[in-house]
């Protein structure tokens, strides 16, 4: 996922016209109502997570009689959705990340889904519909999982050094500095530090860390100026402040993790659970391994504060659609499928309880008490957090290119002590610019 999982497909998408659309029409009259429906995931093969679909596609099959052949691909996984597209071969259901919705939809390979045509629609959270919404207004994804980003830090660290819970960025900054300093893990060593941070470019990984801080001060990338217009808005005065602070984390306080700006998630994790850092900002997807690999007492969840310049709080918010591939000899079936993943049963077997292997993070069905279903408080935090601070990423026709730019921006940003963070966001505004008028969406 980019819950953790941001690939994306620039160089393809660069080559798409952004004035497609999904294809809509008619259902072929080549139709088997029996067909099995293949379902794809962008997951590890075997993984518990793979397990977790297996587990409701075959509570699916045993509900409608309807078989599945359910494959789970992590590595090339949008390469090989765009050697079955060339082929005309494409999987009749695709999980995956809500922010790939306008990449997808661009190729011509998702189907329209209207509400009316899925029972049990109203159920669905409005916050989980509108990333199933492209910038044509329509519905291309079921909704399936979400999640919001909060810290998972280090409660025996914070506990040793008798810190508060931090309430403002200074107040964090301050417990980043203490764990980098006051030597948290007792080792009578200097080998911690307060944050530890995915800050690489691969799958656009900076600008994913960052933008909870550019939206939890205020700040946007870019902004909507008009009816299905845009204007960057990187260079603002709110999201140049955020840049700002995480650069002061980077390089004058140092309080990040060495090879953070090379980092991936897979990599981060491991940093966090060796114990060389005490802070991660980070989904719930790895609130299970880390209570596993860690021990529970020694995490906390913790809402990430408003920023200085903020009104309320704003953070990440994303998760993964259920998406219905064009060219499916089953649409019938594909549509049950998304109404069964959706469903409170379908919500409730992807959520995995407490255990690793999720798939559905939070649940987006309104009648699924996640009490019922996972026993550890942490989880309610962080739905409370999407609850109230959940920001989307903007409805632009296509935001991969946008998400790779920004991130090789502020990389850069961070992999330079010496950079200027307002003449950078200030170039970073007119490539965002460029990008903006390229998908016709650039208010005049």
């Amino acid at each position: 996922m980019m819950s953790r999982r941001w690939t994306v497909a620039v160089t393809i998408a660069l080559a798409v016209v952004v004035t497609g659309c999904s294809k809509t029409t008619p259902p072929p009259t080549n139709q088997d109502p029996g067909a099995p429906i293949e379902i794809w995931i962008r997951q590890a093969p075997e993984s518990d997570s793979h397990k977790t679909l297996i587990k409701m596609a075959n509570a699916f099959t045993a509900k409608t009689g309807i078989q599945t052949k359910v494959t789970a691909i992590f590595d090339g996984f949008e390469t090989k959705l765009q050697q079955q597209g060339a082929q005309h071969a494409l999987p009749d259901v695709v999980i995956n990340d809500t922010a790939q919705l306008g990449n997808m939809q661009l190729q011509g390979w998702l189907r329209e889904i209207k509400k009316s045509d899925v029972p049990g629609s109203e159920k669905i959270t409005d916050r989980a519909w509108a990333a199933a919404q492209a910038s044509d207004g329509k519905f291309y994804a079921m909704p399936f999982s979400a999640q919001s980003f909060l810290l998972l830090v280090r409660a025996d660290w914070r506990k040793k050094l008798n810190l508060p819970e931090p309430k403002s960025w200074e107040e964090l900054a301050s417990m980043a500095k203490a764990f980098t300093d006051n030597d948290p893990d007792g080792n009578g060593k200097k080998d911690t530090y307060g944050f530890v941070i995915p800050g690489g470019t691969e799958r656009g990984y900076m600008s994913w860390y960052a933008s909870s801080f550019i939206w939890g001060n205020g700040g946007d990338f870019v902004a909507k100026s008009g009816e299905g217009k845009w204007q960057p808005a990187i260079n603002n005065t709110k999201s140049v402040e955020a840049v700002s602070w995480l650069k002061d984390q980077f390089c004058a306080q140092k309080t990040v993790n060495p090879g953070a700006v090379n980092n991936n998630t897979t990599v981060t994790h491991e940093v966090f659970e060796k114990g060389q850092g005490g802070i991660y900002l980070v989904g719930p997807y790895v609130l299970a391994r880390f209570v596993k690999s860690m021990g529970t007492d020694k995490i906390e969840a913790i809402a990430l504060p408003k920023g200085p310049s903020a009104s309320g709080p704003g953070t990440l918010a994303e998760g993964e659609n259920v998406y219905l591939m064009d060219g499916s000899k089953n649409q019938a079936g594909q549509l049950k499928f998304a109404e069964f993943a959706a469903s409170v049963e379908g919500q409730s077997i992807g959520m995995n309880k407490d255990d690793p292997g999720a798939i559905v993070r939070l649940p987006v069905n309104k009648d699924v008490d996640m009490s019922k279903v996972r026993a550890d408080a942490r989880w309610k935090v962080f739905q409370d957090f999407y609850n109230t601070a959940g920001v989307y990423t903007p409805s632009v026709p296509n935001w991969a290119p946008f998400r790779q730019t920004t991130a090789d921006a502020i990389n850069a940003v961070m992999a330079n002590c010496g950079s200027d963070v307002r003449q950078s966001m200030d170039k970073l505004a007119d490539q965002l610019g460029a990008e903006l008028k390229k998908q016709n969406v650039l208010a005049s």
